[in-house]
């Protein structure tokens, strides 16, 4: 389950976090043991004084161990906190998050039996919260072990306020034991019994009898802690340091803890655990319903932007077409009419797909290009420069989402009277693509009928890009008097 520990250092600021923490760890850990030691000489030479035997070296070992494992815990908590918790709660969640209840138990039980020191306890719960408000917040799956930290840290700093607060004995028990039980029924509610198949028809019943055997179980499980703590345990131990360090106190203590424990579950976990998930699923019905309708909207943009499109290539294509049958009538002709073919056989297979491999629409776009070349190769002054990569992989695209593109760049960058330049460049390193546009601009005639046209190109390809490629793609555009550039990168998928 901890197979993911990683020990690396994300940045210098968690690197600098780890040595200063490690390094307090080591001098508290030096400075309890010069303690221990100077206060062990000092009750060895009373004893002397008083003609008592000294304090073997054997006692003294006895006093340094549990100290050297109280250390010892805190650091492997803190590890556990650092190199596994904080990688999974910041990256996708899954299994890498099975672990974290088992170190919120870990943090909690060694807390209670006081083997961590309540000045560590409360490090470690600021720990768990900054950890906690840097989590991935899109991983809606991981929710219940977003809660356990939260609930964790949140009852081991109000129960060692409590220490420094003057309250009746029994508020401190309440929060260190029914609390802490409530907790546990209330993530088990809301995460496990509630989403229950048996539940999604709204069966109260159900959920009151499992519930009342869970306070049940749950009060009898605070009377044998409560039990095994009796007289004090932690007497023996510094009052300023641990913190089982006040007697609970005869059996009326402990009969009002359980009693107030399943009050507690009955009276306030149960509805506020039924309450929480219903909130929950509204809500997330709600968002549900406002994705299918975006979605809708969507696809309706998408085939409204397509039928666009088809239409627009065709017209282009044809007047091509036209203007070099006027020029020659021979091979230049046929050649144009086999790449209007292609063009038109895949406007007609597959442009209607939602993705198409990404060689496919560089052939489309190569055709286009050669096409537009045989209307201007009878004009020395226009340059048409292409550096197209020879993809053949597996990444996908949007069908004609490249063309508008290289179509602007010819419809305004292109004249048969002026000189003129047009170059188109792609490539693709893994999974992302750059393709460049940087054409020569000139304007139009007053008697030209497209002057004062945008068109739907460079506006469609926008629309489709925010559409299809949200936070995956990068658009930049720039022009002045004399040339207009574009550069694109899109995250492509893989098939």
């Amino acid at each position: 389950m901890f197979k993911q520990i990683t020990f690396k250092f994300k940045n210098d600021v968690t690197r600098i976090e780890f040595w200063v923490v490690t390094g307090c760890i080591i001098a508290a850990l030096i400075l309890s043991i010069f303690d221990i030691i100077r206060n062990n000489q000092i009750a060895a030479n009373n004893m002397i004084q008083a003609g008592q035997q000294a304090v073997t070296p054997a006692l003294l070992s006895a006093t340094l161990m549990p100290i050297l494992f109280s250390y010892l815990v805190t650091f492997i908590i803190y590890l556990l906190l650092c190199f596994y918790l904080t990688p999974a709660f910041e990256g996708d969640g899954g299994t890498a998050l099975n672990g974290s209840l088992l170190i919120f138990i870990f943090i909690a039980l060694s807390y209670l039996v006081g083997i961590i020191s309540i000045y560590f306890a409360a490090l470690l719960a600021l720990k768990i919260l900054f950890i906690y408000f840097n989590r991935n917040r899109q991983n809606g799956e991981s929710a219940l072990y977003y809660e356990a930290s939260l609930l964790t840290a949140s009852w081991i700093l109000i129960t060692i306020g409590l220490l420094y607060v003057s309250t009746p004995v029994m508020l401190h028990f309440y929060i260190l034991y029914d609390v802490a039980a409530a907790m546990v029924l209330y993530l088990y509610a809301v995460h496990v019994l509630l989403p229950n198949e048996k539940l999604k028809n709204k069966n109260i019943i159900y959920y009151f009898f499992r519930m009342f055997l869970l306070a049940a179980l749950s009060s009898l499980a605070v009377y044998l802690i409560c039990l095994s703590f009796k007289g004090g345990s932690g007497l023996s131990r510094p009052a300023a340091i641990f913190v089982l360090v006040i007697d609970i106190g005869d059996a009326e203590n402990i009969a009002w803890l359980v009693f107030l424990n399943f009050l507690t579950q009955l009276f306030i976990v149960m509805p506020l655990a039924r309450t929480t998930y219903k909130r929950r699923n509204a809500k997330k019905d709600e968002e549900i319903k406002t994705l299918k309708t975006e979605l809708g909207q969507s696809d309706a943009n998408l085939n409204f932007l397509k039928s666009q499109i088809n239409p627009h290539f065709l017209f282009n294509a044809l007047n091509t077409l036209y203007g070099t049958a006027l020029q020659e009538n021979a091979e230049r002709t046929g050649e144009g009419i086999q790449k209007l073919g292609d063009m038109m056989r895949f406007m007609l297979e597959e442009n209607v797909r939602d993705r198409i491999l990404l060689s496919r629409d560089i052939d489309y776009l190569k055709n286009y290009i050669l096409l537009q070349k045989l209307r201007t190769s009878a004009s020395s002054s226009i340059i048409i420069e292409t550096q197209i990569e020879d993809y053949q992989g597996a990444l996908m695209i949007t069908p004609m989402l490249l063309i508008p593109f290289v179509e602007n760049a010819f419809k305004h960058g292109i004249s048969l009277q002026n000189p003129s330049h047009i170059k188109v460049t792609l490539q693709t390193d893994g999974n992302t693509l750059y393709f460049d546009v940087h054409n020569s601009i000139h304007i139009r005639h007053d008697n030209d009928p497209e002057k004062g046209q945008s068109g739907i190109g460079l506006d469609n390809v926008k629309q489709r890009l925010a559409l299809l490629y949200p936070n995956r793609h990068d658009l930049v555009i720039r022009e002045n008097a004399k040339e207009f550039f574009i550069h694109l990168t899109v995250q492509l998928d893989i098939i």
